[in-house]
């Protein structure tokens, strides 16, 4: 496994990050199962494990506790906190009352007394970013925590975060965790060449473009809209719609692209990310050991200039087939007093 300085912390991770999204109910609910997909990882020489206090409202943390356990020094250890936990207000945000909660309730079940990289899940237009970065601020000088950063902000958050920082002379966001596939190339136009700028780790969550990327999904077959991702977001994979036709149309020409050079598409999907000289890591998310080993075996992947010139012929760069972020989309666009003058201010000419 090849290792990379994250940022400019001196940490060093390596390429592939475990994400454990997947272990939770729902997904892979036997902790002793997810307990050795974890160990074959770090066997493997991953040393990167990346999860989230809401990842089954705290039990995917218990897991990596659990799997942790004799074996913490050798880790690098991320999670992160926004989503609310439970129910009842001011269980959630990134205010200092929250965070203050949220870092010792993760600090317990994960079983360890620090957390290498802290992360802000999703901004909150709540809270002055000030508030936020000072709490991590003490946090690091507490011990709690080693570094902070930030996951799904946009490029000018990034921006006012880093003049916050040093402006009040506080901590800065050393790492960013945003959506990146072939699929979804758009962070490449200014994402990417900020984090570069101020000198930040990259690790990339969704390489496979929420499935669409491992080969399941293809042209012209039936996608049963009713069951595992496809019934949750059924949107996200009707192939009636223009943008998922255009993925499916990527996708095959994608998969004789992976044959032709001697890879599977997961594979070369996971390299796609990991050859960008802004991205640190890439998540991959398993759920059961099957899937770890599939991906592990791509490892040694390199994609040459033809490969990635052919990558760019499919996908141009830059371009997103799909809003990977459509979920979170930003007030500018939500909330329409952001977008919208007083009615008695719009038009162009003054009436009195």
């Amino acid at each position: 496994m090849r290792y990379r300085t994250l940022g400019k912390t001196g940490i060093e991770v390596s390429v592939h990050c475990l994400g454990t999204m997947m272990f939770q109910k729902g997904c892979n609910p036997d902790h002793d199962d997810c307990v050795r997909i974890i160990h074959a990882a770090l066997d493997e020489g991953i040393n990167f494990v990346d999860t989230a206090d809401m990842y089954g409202q705290g039990e995917s943390e218990e897991i990596v506790g659990k799997a942790l356990r004799g074996r913490r020094d050798d880790v690098v250890l991320a999670t992160k906190v926004h989503f609310p936990m439970g129910e009842g207000r001011n269980r959630g945000g990134n205010s200092r009352r929250w965070i203050l909660k949220a870092v010792e309730d993760s600090l317990r079940r994960l079983d360890t007394d620090w957390i290498d990289l802290y992360q802000v899940h999703f901004p909150d237009h709540r809270t002055d970013i000030e508030e936020t970065l000072s709490v991590l601020t003490d946090l690091v000088h507490q011990g709690k925590i080693r570094a902070f950063g930030c996951s799904n902000y946009q490029a000018e958050e990034i921006v006012e975060a880093h003049h916050v920082s040093e402006r009040r002379s506080l901590g800065r966001f050393r790492t960013d965790q945003p959506p990146y596939s072939i699929l979804a190339r758009g962070i490449e136009t200014s994402l990417l060449p900020v984090c570069e700028r101020y000198g930040m780790g990259v690790l990339v969550w969704s390489p496979l473009a929420f499935g669409f990327l491992t080969g399941k999904h293809r042209k012209d077959q039936p996608i049963d809209l009713a069951v595992g991702r496809a019934a949750l977001r059924p949107a996200f994979f009707d192939p009636s719609i223009a943008e998922n036709a255009a993925k499916l149309d990527a996708v095959e020409q994608l998969v004789e692209l992976a044959t032709s050079i001697g890879c599977t598409l997961p594979q070369l999907a996971i390299a796609f990310t990991v050859a960008h000289p802004a991205v640190t890591s890439a998540i991959i998310g398993p759920r059961t050991m099957q899937q770890l080993e599939d991906l592990l075996k791509g490892a040694a992947l390199t994609l040459d200039d033809a490969a990635l010139d052919r990558i760019d012929e499919i996908v141009p760069p830059g371009t997103n087939l799909y809003n990977p972020a459509a979920s979170f989309p930003p007030r500018s666009l939500t909330e329409p007093a952001l977008r919208r003058r007083p009615l008695t201010e719009r038009s162009a000419a003054c009436w009195t």
